[in-house]
């Protein structure tokens, strides 16, 4: 019997390593709401040295990070281009209309990868009576469209004609070093063009808490208003910065061991009849799959597969999300594979 759990319904499940404990447990600390933090200031000071910019700032969450980075850029009643299935819209808490007073405007991409000529038509006319586009927001790597990466052309191209346009362009770069990692390339050249980036230090890069926002000094300086106002101004958090600099000089590293783990994943999952995949998509750590004609929905399927201590996580009433990181190797990728096939067969 497999005792371990094998853990897949995200990135964001794994635990601090060793190194990370210590240097938290090490960290010299100040307060941060005084910038007094040395840790959390040499953390925003590497984070922007990687993306070759000016300045960055430390915040609790990713969605945090999303919104600080709207609010800068785009004023109550604007409205912000985004693909129809990306992470902003989808999935933290419709803040940017709650809290920002910002209205999305969603354009359905294949993949979740929008290009210009179907960004274009969704920015508003010039009129006084009707609200004003501001921003454009792209997601690299695309979580719901199964870690699909954007090609640095096209997001530069984007950028581009949207700054021609009079419009700013914020990237979610949650797993943008995933997006490295697959295209070969370095962060800093891929996002160069964009004029907000967030990252996350808790995904694939392994820290226990945390995100980042790169851009110009005076941007971060806004940002660090708008990170008070929501209630992220910290104290001595440099316990946590500390460890997020462990994940932002390691973790990259290693990334591509989960994108082989993915891949073998889902090459095993086509493999099991009645389980609908393509595995040419999966580029980086996140395998998005069909139940197909299996005859169990994803809330059946998962709670059988929890009894035999693997977890994933649902997409909708038929598809099933399981992610790939530092706390699952081959092994468990191969035993979750014997599982899922074996949960199939008994539920058709």
């Amino acid at each position: 019997m497999h005792e371990k759990i094998i853990d897949l319904r995200s990135d964001t499940v794994t635990k601090p390593s060793a190194a990370m404990r210590r240097a938290m447990a090490e960290a010299e600390v100040g307060d941060d709401v005084y910038i007094e933090d040395p840790t959390v200031n040499r953390l925003q000071s590497r984070a922007a040295e990687i993306f070759g910019r000016e300045a960055g700032l430390f915040v609790p969450s990713g969605s945090m990070g999303n919104l600080t980075c709207i609010m800068a850029q785009a004023s109550r009643g604007q409205e912000v281009i985004c693909e129809a299935a990306g992470h902003i819209y989808n999935y933290e808490m419709a803040a940017m209309s709650a809290i920002g007073g910002v209205l999305p405007r969603v354009v359905p991409a294949e993949d979740g990868i929008m290009t210009w000529e179907q960004i274009a038509p969704a920015i508003r006319e010039k009129a006084y009576y009707r609200p004003q586009t501001a921003l454009v927001a792209l997601e690299n790597t695309h979580n719901m469209a199964g870690g699909t990466v954007y090609p640095t052309r096209l997001g530069h191209k984007i950028c581009d004609q949207a700054h021609e346009a009079g419009l700013k362009v914020h990237l979610d770069g949650a797993r943008v070093f995933n997006a490295a990692v697959h295209l070969g390339e370095n962060v800093a050249e891929m996002t160069k063009k964009f004029d907000s980036v967030q990252f996350c230090l808790s995904k694939g890069l392994g820290a226990p808490i945390g995100s980042m926002i790169v851009g110009s000094r005076d941007f971060i300086e806004r940002c660090r208003v708008i990170r008070k106002t929501l209630g992220g101004g910290m104290r001595q958090v440099g316990v946590i910065a500390a460890a997020g600099l462990v994940a932002l000089e390691e973790g990259p590293k290693r990334l591509h061991i989960d994108h082989d783990n993915a891949k073998i994943l889902a090459e095993g999952l086509a493999k099991i009849a009645r389980i609908r995949i393509s595995p040419e998509k999966v580029q980086t750590n996140i395998v998005i799959f069909d139940l197909g004609e299996t005859g169990l929905t994803s809330k059946q399927f998962l709670e059988r597969l929890a009894q035999r201590k693997v977890l994933g996580g649902p997409v909708d009433a038929r598809r099933i999300r399981m992610v790939t990181h530092l706390d699952v190797d081959r092994n468990d990728i191969e035993q979750a594979l014997k599982i899922i096939g074996e949960v199939v067969v008994a539920g058709f």
